[in-house]
């Protein structure tokens, strides 16, 4: 059943939307007189592509790292508990009023808004020129979708107070597919730095892709009766898709894993299809180092990185120990972003040494288990506190993907390292995984010799044999660790509900509420939007 609903997408909701040229652009009217010239097309469609840059950047990805089994979020005697916003993702009960669910998608609605208007001004939906703007549209749905499950479809200009529906995720789901179908063929099909981090040809085919892949999920009736055994009418359609990605010859693997993450990433990384930008100075809002730094570490000289830190970190971002346990192929090179045991340093190439990473004079040392401390009173139940001292401070081994560079901690702890949303590694395991459902394998490719691809470039031991949808998972997890994708992955194999880290141990009902595959709707977007109805559950 549809819900009317009223939307507010006044200008207070554009937060965090930034253009990237200063081109001034004479452009009279916005009805009657279309841009002319590519450089006029340019400046109006570059307000329409960093709406999730803010979100991105911290909310999205607490929400992501913390709601799957890579991370638990924990707290240091009320340091860091910050009324659960980390605690309630990781024990799957999470509220409307969470802090991560909140904000920042009025800025995707923003961009939203912003794409409409820009598809009016560069003639309608039919206009070539307006094809990036709907393809960033069907992105924005496709995130909102995805977190939410059931959104409005917004594919004009919204009047003050105009009432609309509220449809289902499966005709959102649709949408979102005509959208990049009548994209894509205006979409520049280059891949360079003339594109990067804007809506090409690929970077719409990649977004199918992974619709695609979830098809069966997202139209779904219900996302609690979803099972992996539910029919997928989109598999071969989605190995199409990536055997054009494939054979394009624009992207490859390239020869080291790590450094595709470090910092002043960008369009030379080949396996990265679509990325966002970030810069410490000039497109702030990256800071995932923070939190995944050992709490102390700018009280050291220099710290494991290998410099001193000018600034506070969090350390509140704990992997989850069996998560751990996924990183043992030998001479795999994924290995190396993650740090645990006792500590050494970094040198100034990002490669460790054998030099102890001392604190107060005692080398740093991380334990794999996670153990929580409710306090003598019972004072800190639920809030995943593991005491504030160093025995606390270091439970849980730590993330060094996104490593990060010592002038960030002069700029406010923003990074260079740009974040990859669609990679050229992932088109590979996804063709791997649609022919293990049942799609038809093409071009000779199996899931093993797919996987081995991977494998070769990361220097792992190669796959024997044919592999279980559990090891393609499992692959998955080492390749895309820290990316934004784990909760997307376990969902689509079924797994959300199972048990990991301290989650059934706080919050044992997390086993069996499957509606907690999508987010609530947060309180104030709610109080916004007064006949919106609230998700199942919450």
């Amino acid at each position: 059943m549809k819900n009317r609903i009223k939307l507010y997408l006044a200008a207070g909701l554009l937060i965090g939307i930034t253009g990237c040229t200063d081109l001034d652009v004479d452009i009279k009217s916005q009805y009657t007189e279309f841009p002319n010239s590519e450089i006029a097309v340019e400046a109006k469609l570059a307000d329409t592509y960093y709406a999730f840059r803010n979100a991105l950047g911290r909310r999205f990805n607490d929400l992501q790292s913390f709601s799957s089994d890579e991370f638990t979020g924990i707290s240091f005697e009320l340091d860091y508990w910050n009324n659960g916003e980390n605690a309630y993702p990781t024990l799957h009960s999470i509220t409307p009023d969470d802090v991560s669910i909140g904000y920042w998608p009025e800025d995707l609605t923003g961009g939203i808004t912003k794409c409409n208007s820009v598809i009016v001004e560069l003639g309608g939906e039919d206009s070539g020129a307006a094809a990036p703007a709907l393809a960033m549209r069907a992105f924005y749905h496709f995130v909102l979708m995805d977190q939410f499950g059931d959104m409005p479809i917004l594919d004009h200009k919204i009047g003050e107070d105009e009432a609309i529906d509220r449809s289902p995720r499966a005709q959102v789901t649709e949408f979102i597919e005509k959208n990049l179908l009548k994209a894509l063929p205006n979409l520049s099909s280059k891949s360079d730095q003339s594109t990067y981090g804007k809506p090409n040809y690929w970077m719409a085919k990649a977004l199918l892709a992974k619709l695609y892949i979830n098809w069966n999920v997202y139209t779904c009736s219900d996302v609690a009766t979803y099972t992996p055994d539910t029919p997928n009418p989109k598999l071969n359609d989605c190995i199409a898709i990536c055997d054009e990605i494939i054979e394009s010859g624009l992207f490859d693997l390239g020869d080291s894993y790590r450094k595709k993450f470090w910092p002043e990433n960008g369009s030379h990384i080949k396996d990265f299809i679509y990325a966002m930008p970030y810069d410490r100075i000039t497109q702030q809002g990256m800071t995932y180092a923070r939190f995944r730094t050992w709490r102390q570490a700018n009280k050291m000289e220099p710290c494991y990185y290998g410099f001193k830190l000018e600034a506070s970190v969090g350390g509140n971002m704990a992997i989850n120990p069996h998560f751990v346990d996924l990183f043992c192929l030998e001479g795999d090179e994924r290995n190396e972003v993650i740090i645990g045991g006792p500590i050494f340093n970094f040198d100034n190439n990002r490669e460790l040494t054998n030099i102890p990473c001392l604190y107060e004079g005692k080398q740093l040392e991380f334990t794999k288990e996670i153990t929580i401390d409710d306090g003598p009173k019972g004072e800190f139940r639920g809030q995943l506190n593991t005491g504030k001292n160093v025995n606390g401070w270091s439970q849980g081994y730590k993330s060094v993907k996104w490593f990060p560079h010592h002038d960030d901690y002069l700029n406010g702890r923003n990074q260079s390292n740009d974040v990859p949303i669609f990679r050229y590694a992932d088109i590979l395991l996804t063709k791997a995984e649609a022919i293990l459902r049942g799609g038809t394998a093409t071009k000779g490719d199996t899931p093993s010799s797919l996987m081995n691809q991977i494998r070769t470039y990361v220097g792992a031991p190669s796959v024997q044999g044919n592999p279980t949808l559990q090891d393609l998972l499992d692959e998955r997890g080492r390749e895309f660790f820290d990316e934004n994708w784990r909760r997307n992955d376990l969902i689509r194999f079924g797994k959300f509900e199972d048990d990991w880290g301290l989650k059934h141990v706080v919050n044992p009902k997390a086993k069996n509420e499957k509606w907690r595959r999508i987010f609530p709707i947060h309180t104030e977007w709610l109080n916004k939007n007064t006949n919106w109805k609230q998700n199942f559950g919450y």
